[in-house]
């Protein structure tokens, strides 16, 4: 991909990456993603803002070969998708300084050995100018490691954000407009890395509601064109009300647990409330971290395994501990042939969500009918906690 440009003197630069398809060893990435650099150049000084992932750094290279001097490299965030290939661009640069917060010296001295003389640390409101446009940095931290800060160049109203408001998408737009595709995307975005700090995150849009800003240029994903689409939506996700919605992960081996699932969703519906169900084996990991953004309820179903939880149901349960989403209420939906301890399993897991835990239904087999009754009864409690809520 070449260079593009998005105001005179300022161009999107990095990589486009179709088919990357997992992210940390760890995050589904169903639509790949792309590492966003920038090239900001003033009438005196140039500027890149990020670099990229060094698979891509060749890519990167490439558009850098009509740059013949740069002055300094902007590290928002220490992570190696955008500061990985810092050490290349110095290399190609020795007259470039680094630009990063106090925090995030040590990282780059840790993480790519930067040589310590080659940083230059600036505190929240800092600026530097580049003749005819300036540099104002924007410390936000635990958006989403500590360390994180934005550059506002306010002579163009551009807020480059890193991290912040960003998706992995790859796509051939530049501009994100809040089409469906790229709404899910900046979700699923959300959901996976960002939601675990949703109190800090609405400290970090108030803080940036003081800037006037027109673009919003993240290293994940298309530029924004509408800043107010895009912090309505982390506004929304981070602080705005629960659904009247039930989270419903799974997994069954030989068929029970699945029959107490389908005899909960059946009850939940006739009661008006929404389910999204995923079966563990089959499911993107990535669909239910976005349904736990605002699902008031979350029930995960497990059938006992050598006396424990199933593998799918336990990873599941750390993944939402981990995530820390903003649930009401919890449940476990459990089947055991010879005993165990799988609900106790399942809810030592799930100590950081501040959730009132709900009473779980566990029968022994294919289900009775008391146990059948007992889901009712779970489904009543659903509904009336979430009509309290006014949910309903």
């Amino acid at each position: 991909m070449r260079a593009r440009q998005i105001r005179e003197g300022i161009f999107w630069m990095g990589a486009v990456d179709w088919d990357r398809r997992l992210f940390d060893s760890l995050i589904p990435l169903p639509d790949g993603t792309s590492y966003n650099a920038y090239l900001v150049r003033g009438s005196s000084k140039t500027a890149l803002l990020d670099t990229v992932d060094p698979s891509v750094y060749y890519q990167l290279d490439a558009q850098l070969a009509s740059v013949e001097h740069l002055d300094y490299v902007v590290a928002h965030h220490g992570e190696q998708d955008h500061s990985g290939s810092i050490p290349a661009v110095l290399a190609r640069y020795p007259e470039a300084s680094v630009v990063c917060s106090p925090k995030c010296k040590p990282m780059l001295i840790d993480l790519l050995h930067v040589a310590e003389e080659r940083i230059v640390v600036v505190d929240d409101g800092d600026t530097i100018d580049l003749g005819g446009r300036t540099l104002k940095f924007v410390h936000a931290p635990w958006v989403h490691w500590p360390e994180t800060m934005l550059t506002y160049v306010p002579e163009d109203k551009i807020l480059f954000t890193c991290d912040f408001l960003g998706s992995h998408l790859a796509t051939s737009e530049l501009y994100s407009t809040g089409r469906p595709r790229e709404r899910e995307a900046a979700k699923r975005y959300f959901a996976e890395i960002m939601m675990p700090f949703s109190n800090l995150i609405v400290k970090n849009l108030d803080k940036i509601d003081g800037l006037d800003v027109d673009v919003v240029a993240p290293s994940h994903g298309p530029v924004v064109s509408d800043p107010g689409y895009i912090t309505g939506c982390y506004r929304e996700w981070s602080a705005g009300p629960m659904r009247n919605k039930v989270c419903l992960p799974y997994v069954s081996m030989h068929g029970s647990t699945r029959v107490m699932v389908d005899a909960l969703v059946s009850a939940l519906v006739g009661r008006g409330v929404a389910v999204e169900r995923f079966e563990l084996t089959g499911s993107d990991l990535g669909n239910v971290a976005m349904s736990l953004v605002d699902a008031a309820t979350v029930v995960i179903g497990t059938p006992t395994v050598l006396g424990g939880a199933h593998p799918a149901a336990a990873h599941v349960a750390l993944l939402a501990n981990a995530l820390r989403p903003r649930t009401k209420f919890v449940s476990v939906m459990c089947s055991y042939s010879w005993g165990g301890r799988a609900v106790e399993q399942i809810s030592g897991l799930i100590g950081n969500l501040r959730a009132e835990v709900l009473e779980p239904v566990v029968c022994k087999g294919l289900p009775r009918s008391q146990d059948l009754q007992a889901i009712e009864r779970l489904a009543d409690q659903i509904a009336q906690k979430h009509r309290e809520l006014g949910l309903a």
